[in-house]
């Protein structure tokens, strides 16, 4: 599955404070008027009207932003970067005006303690800060754009022909493709698009995380971890508690996949011991499995008895009735159908005819419900997943579109991911028979539930340590424990200690791998993914115990339980008006991000995988 960032209010705004584009263009100068009182005095009600003036700022701004970067993802020429650079420059150079005023307010005694937070949101919510000096804005606004540009057109090779980002991700799970083939292909992209792109990166973060120390902060990580309604290093502290309550899953899942794969190619290409080739793990970064399945399934209980890319061929299905049947689902809850501007205005497909940014995101883009969402779908199983996902963030989106424009977001960033996730988890046998995917008589039995689990946990156990590793990696550039001429090995060495993975050939410091991942040079944190891959099976197990679920957890299936998704809404609606405890116990009855529902979801896994790990040494 591929993951999007959230295009909230206008993707890459990402709660950046703004002002109308216009703001800055006048036509002469006029005489200066008589002092006037300040409308906005650093008194509580003074900061309260301000807020007002800035959302409404905000979002006004963000519709017209909004469309700008529409443009750019689905028609990449010079004219939209062009467009994009400059409404980025406004946005980042207002943002950061407003932050910096954000924080005066901030010291002001008596403060109204929702006004307070939304000052806080609006001094924490700049992902890419740029400090007040002239030109640091444009500067910014330009290289993010370019290396957004250069992403989107890149290109691997196979056999010597030249492949596109979208097509070259589709052929790193083809099985009938050899180890030397993978390598070419894995080696060309992160070579093309990653390496071409490290000084520009360099330059960008420093200019970045000057303009978080000018906030206050000690570092643009920091400045990205407080906005957990947290302590920034407690925050890191819960994900590390977090990630240690699943790494046994992950630990046995990595000595397992090494020894089949030791199997199939043997110790030259995959030791039985050490970590495992990256470019044999079927992804081009080895952040999920399942392409791989095929490889690993363990005679008998590896056979699920249906493939969900065959059922999709059987049914006939083309991109646009995929995505139908996604919204089917959330509609069987109670929600409303998407509004007709979905169907219109969304980008279903690959243009023939230009360039496009094809890696999937879900657009609010009036704030309102003008939704939609961009992928270049194909008619497979990996794709029907990632359609739920992105529709689990418009739902989302226009559930809480009554909030004020501060409040249009996820609880926490983590529960906007894990929304979408949350539902694709009830892609069952029993459902997809409810939904006449499936005949009743093809449900596999219960002997089979250890490959069905295990197919699950190809993708969803093994991206474990990569959604946690990915901003470690950048924080670490941030506060200078990454130092910059140890760019790259900084990102092999972090993959090496949480995923248990290596390069298949030799890397140095002339390359930038870390750029061939989206979310990288797109600016994305990504700690996000790690958060959602935890709250998914929370959310998923609450719904379970309030549909009445009896049987194991991992066969449950909620749809058209109404009484779910009226108490799904009620979480959903509230946005981010209150702190995210106050959101997840609304719906779960718990305040603490847990991944004790996903090892139980996967404990029969987990002990099947111990017993057939008897005698392998484990850990690299």
């Amino acid at each position: 599955m591929k993951f999007a960032p959230v295009a909230l209010s206008a993707l890459a705004i990402s709660l950046a404070a703004c002002s109308p584009a216009n703001s800055q263009t006048v036509a002469s100068t006029p005489v200066a008027p008589a002092a006037a009182e300040d409308p906005y005095p650093m008194t509580p009600q003074g900061a309260a009207d301000w807020v007002a003036m800035v959302e409404k700022d905000l979002f006004d701004f963000s519709v017209e932003y909004g469309r700008v970067l529409w443009l750019n993802s689905t028609y990449i020429v010079h004219d939209s970067n062009m467009l994009a650079a400059k409404y980025g420059a406004v946005s980042t150079e207002k943002s950061v005006a407003y932050a910096n005023k954000a924080a005066e307010y901030a010291r002001v005694d008596g403060l109204d303690p929702e006004v307070a937070r939304k000052l806080d949101m609006l001094r924490n919510g700049i992902v890419m800060p740029a400090p007040v000096r002239d030109g640091a804005a444009a500067e910014l606004a330009r290289i993010s754009t370019e290396l957004g540009s250069q992403y989107g057109q890149g290109r691997g090779t196979l056999n010597g022909e030249e492949i596109n980002g979208s097509d070259i991700e589709a052929a790193m799970g083809d099985l009938d493709l050899t180890p030397a083939q993978k390598a070419e292909m894995w080696e060309s992209w992160h070579n093309n698009v990653g390496a071409p792109m490290r000084t520009d990166y360099q330059r960008m973060i420093s200019i970045a995380n000057e303009g978080a120390q000018e906030l206050g902060f000690d570092d643009l990580g920091a400045m990205w971890r407080s906005n957990y309604d947290m302590d920034p290093d407690q925050f890191a502290a819960e994900t590390e508690r977090m990630w240690q309550e699943v790494k046994p899953l992950y630990m046995a899942l990595h000595t397992y996949v090494r020894g089949k794969l030791n199997e199939k190619y043997g110790d030259e290409v995959q030791p039985a011991t050490g970590p495992i080739r990256a470019d044999l793990l079927g992804n081009m970064w080895a952040q999920e499995w399942g392409n791989i399945y095929p490889l690993v399934a363990p005679e008998g209980a590896g056979d699920i008895g249906y493939d969900l890319t065959e059922l999709i061929e059987q049914k006939g299905y083309d991109e646009k009735q995929m995505v139908r049947v996604g919204e089917d689902f959330f509609s069987s809850l109670g929600f409303a159908p998407l509004p007709d501007t979905f169907w219109d205005r969304s980008q279903f497909t690959k243009p023939a005819d230009r360039e496009v940014v094809c890696h999937a995101s879900a657009w609010d883009v009036d704030n309102v419900d003008d939704l939609r969402i961009k992928m270049c779908i194909k008619r497979n199983a990996d794709d029907f997943i990632t359609i739920h996902h992105e529709l689990g963030h418009n739902y989302y989106q226009r559930a809480y579109n009554q909030q004020d424009y501060l409040h249009l977001n996820g609880a926490n960033d983590g529960f906007h991911e894990a929304i979408g996730d949350m539902i694709a988890l009830s892609i069952t046998p029993e459902y997809l028979v409810q939904i006449d995917m499936l005949d009743e008589s093809d449900v596999p039995s219960a002997d089979k539930d250890i490959g069905l689990l295990l197919r699950q946990a190809m993708d969803k156990i093994a991206f474990l340590p990569f959604g946690l590793m990915v901003d470690r990696y950048r924080w670490g550039l941030f506060d200078g424990s990454i130092p910059a001429d140890g760019l790259n090995q900084g990102w092999n060495d972090l993959r090496l200690e949480y995923q248990g993975i290596t390069p298949p050939v030799a890397r140095d410091e002339s390359q930038f791998d870390a750029g061939a991942k989206y979310h990288i040079p797109g600016n994305v944190p990504y700690t996000r993914y790690f958060l959602a891959r935890i709250l998914q099976f929370q959310f998923y197990k609450a719904a379970c115990d309030q549909a009445g679920w009896e049987g194991p957890l991992h066969r449950c299936s909620f749809y058209g339980n109404e009484e779910v998704g009226k108490n799904l809404n009620a979480m959903l609606e509230m946005g981010a008006s209150k702190p995210w405890p106050d959101a997840l116990e609304a719906f779960t009855g718990e305040r603490q991000m847990s991944g004790k529902a996903m090892a139980e979801y996967f404990a029969p896994l987990k002990e099947w995988l111990d017993e057939q790990n008897e005698g392998m040494e484990q850990g690299w």
